[in-house]
């Protein structure tokens, strides 16, 4: 018999947090369950569960920002684990091995997106954590072609951060079309988890860094990090913008950065969630000035992230939560109480 607000553990048993109704974070609607430990089919995976990242969108989902594709919900698509059982006549991978886990949970391979290389846009697609159970558990099921080995240089915590903020980020950095260029001035509004990853890809990408953040502690770390300048949404930087990268979920952010921007720039939107726009001003984006959204990421992202990660020697800040715990971890990324990312230690 299930006992809200406590975990125990059977045989074929796993502890989850689970989200059975939308709700703000403050009221922990997440509950941690004892349920049955899931099943294989035909090309799966048994992923025995290290860790798993906190990301903002599983904030979005638990306060009802996206809608809900299932309930119950087991929320994590940052997640890194041991490969425990493995379906017949898969050999890509095998038992034993550390993979990764992202938001891309699987995509039809056949829809015209991912005929064009846009997996990220499949119509077909499945997502981890939001239309498919995912990291905040002890086990968790996986599709065999979308696991991804974890560089031998990153442990299990740092690593978490990669598979989402990292990836995302890395696909945000791409549409810039900066790293085409190899040069120019990058500015990144928000300094969150994502944004300090990918500040470390750009910097050693040759890329000059302006970071816009209200937080005078995210300023700092943004320095540390190597950025030319950093100061808030509002100010002004010594430079005109080639192109801009926005984390925050906030239009007027998104403005600022258009304010900033020079000639021919382009403002690429990180996240999957921004509050409504109200008014834009057509000479913001006079000039061939451009606005791109970043929807996902594909299998090639991660891939190509992980590669570029571990070359730069990106080493993402981490706050280490227990499972039981994800709700405070949600809370305090709310709350911006964390530098970094949020990692949920499973076992």
């Amino acid at each position: 018999m299930l006992k809200v607000g406590e975990c125990w553990l059977g045989d074929e048993r796993m502890k989850a947090m689970i989200l059975h109704k939308q709700a703000p974070i403050e009221s922990s609607p997440l509950i941690c369950s004892d349920v049955d430990k899931p099943k294989i089919k035909e090309g799966e995976l048994l992923l025995k569960i290290r860790c798993c990242g906190v990301c903002r969108t599983d904030l979005h989902i638990v306060e009802g920002e996206l809608p809900l594709m299932r309930l119950p919900l087991i929320l994590g698509h940052q997640v890194v684990a041991i490969l425990e059982k493995v379906d017949e006549g898969i050999n890509n991978v095998k038992r034993g091995d550390k993979v990764g886990v992202p938001w891309l949970y699987w995509s039809c391979g056949k829809c015209k997106y991912c005929r064009r290389g846009l997996e990220n846009l499949c119509d077909n697609a499945l997502f981890t954590g939001y239309s498919i159970d995912g990291g905040y558990a002890e086990y968790m099921v996986a599709k065999a072609n979308f696991v991804y080995t974890i560089p031998k240089d990153y442990d299990d915590l740092h690593a978490a951060p990669l598979l989402c903020g990292g990836a995302v980020g890395y696909r945000a950095l791409k549409l810039t079309r900066l790293l085409e260029r190899g040069e120019g001035n990058l500015g990144l509004f928000g300094f969150g988890s994502s944004a300090h990853m990918i500040a470390q890809v750009a910097l050693n990408k040759g890329l000059e860094i302006y970071v816009f953040t209200r937080d005078k502690k995210r300023q700092e770390h943004a320095l540390s990090l190597g950025a030319r300048w950093a100061g808030a949404p509002i100010d002004e930087a010594p430079v005109k913008l080639d192109a801009a990268i926005v984390f925050a979920p906030a239009s007027w952010i998104m403005i600022e950065a258009l304010k900033k921007l020079d000639k021919g720039g382009r403002v690429v939107l990180a996240d999957i969630y921004m509050t409504p726009i109200e008014q834009l001003d057509y000479k913001l984006i006079w000039l061939e000035k451009e606005i791109k959204s970043v929807a996902n990421v594909t299998s090639r992202d991660v891939r190509e992230f992980l590669i570029e990660a571990s070359k730069a020697h990106v080493k993402p800040d981490v706050t280490v939560y227990t499972l039981k715990d994800a709700n405070k971890a949600l809370n305090d990324l709310k709350q911006g109480r964390i530098k970094g990312s949020a990692v949920l230690k499973i076992t």
